[in-house]
C-alpha cells in the first residue's frame, strides 16, 4: 500500500503544477491585454493606447481640457457574439479557450478521481490506470488550444494585421505601432505548465513487484504484492 502511494508522488506533484497553470490560463482568460495598440500621431486618431483582448477591448485615450492640463479618457468594450468586426483570429481563439476551460475542468475532476482511489487503495485498470491517463490527455489537449491561441494572436502582431473597429471605438485599422501584451506571455507559459503535468499523468506506472490478479470480480481487480 505504501509503495503503491509512493508511485504516485509524481502525479501529485503534477496536480500542483497544473493548478498553478490553471489559474494562469484563467488569469490570462480575463485579461485585456494581448495586443497592444499604441495611436502616436494626433492628425489621424486621438492619441492613445488600446488593448485588444479576446474578450473585449479597452481604449485609453489622451487629452487636454480647457485648462491644459492633461487626462485620459476609458472605454471598454466587452466582446461578444455578434461582433462582426471580430478577426478570425480572435474569434476562433474565444471557441479555443472556452474548449480548454471545458478540458480543464474534466482533466482535475479525473485526477483527483485517481489520486483518491490511490490514497484509498482502490485500484484497478478501471478505477486507477484510465483516470491518470484520461487526464493527462485532457490537459494536454488544452495545452495545445492555449497554445494556439497565444501563437496565433503574436502572429497577428508580428504581421502587422489590422480590426476593422466601428467608429464609435476611434481607432483606426492598424495602429502606429503594436506589441504583445502579458496576457499572451501568461498564457504561453499556462500552456507549457499544463502540457508539463498532462504529460507527468500519461506516463504514470506501477510500482515494480505489483501485480493485478483476478479474484473472479467484475469490475474491480485486486493488487497483491510479490515477496
Amino acid at each position: 500500500m505504501t509503495l503503491l502511494v509512493n508511485s504516485a508522488n509524481r502525479q501529485v506533484a503534477g496536480f500542483a503544477v497544473s493548478t498553478i497553470g490553471w489559474i494562469l490560463f484563467t488569469t490570462s482568460m480575463g485579461l485585456a491585454e494581448w495586443r497592444l495598440w499604441y495611436m502616436d500621431d494626433p492628425s489621424l486618431f486621438p492619441k492613445g493606447v488600446a488593448s485588444v483582448g479576446i474578450w473585449r477591448t479597452c481604449v485609453y485615450h489622451h487629452h487636454r481640457d480647457s485648462n491644459q492640463s492633461h487626462g485620459h479618457t476609458k472605454f471598454c468594450h466587452r466582446h461578444t457574439y455578434n461582433d462582426t468586426f471580430l478577426p478570425l483570429s480572435i474569434r476562433i481563439s474565444q471557441h479555443l479557450l472556452l474548449a480548454a476551460n471545458l478540458l480543464g475542468l474534466l482533466g482535475k475532476a479525473f485526477i483527483v478521481l485517481a489520486l483518491r482511489n490511490v490514497y484509498m487503495g482502490i485500484v484497478g485498470t478501471n478505477t486507477l490506470f484510465n483516470p491518470f491517463v484520461a487526464s493527462g490527455v485532457l490537459y494536454i489537449t488544452a495545452s495545445a488550444c492555449v497554445l494556439t491561441t497565444a501563437f496565433w494572436n503574436y502572429y497577428s502582431i508580428v504581421n502587422v494585421q489590422g480590426i476593422a473597429f466601428p467608429s464609435s471605438f476611434h481607432l483606426p485599422f492598424k495602429p502606429d505601432t503594436q506589441e504583445a501584451g502579458s496576457a499572451i506571455l501568461v498564457a504561453a507559459l499556462s500552456a507549457l505548465l499544463m502540457l508539463l503535468s498532462g504529460l507527468v499523468f500519461c506516463f504514470y506506472k506501477f510500482p515494480p513487484g505489483q501485480k493485478y490478479v483476478s479474484r473472479g470480480f467484475r469490475n474491480t481487480d485486486v493488487l497483491e504484492t510479490s515477496v
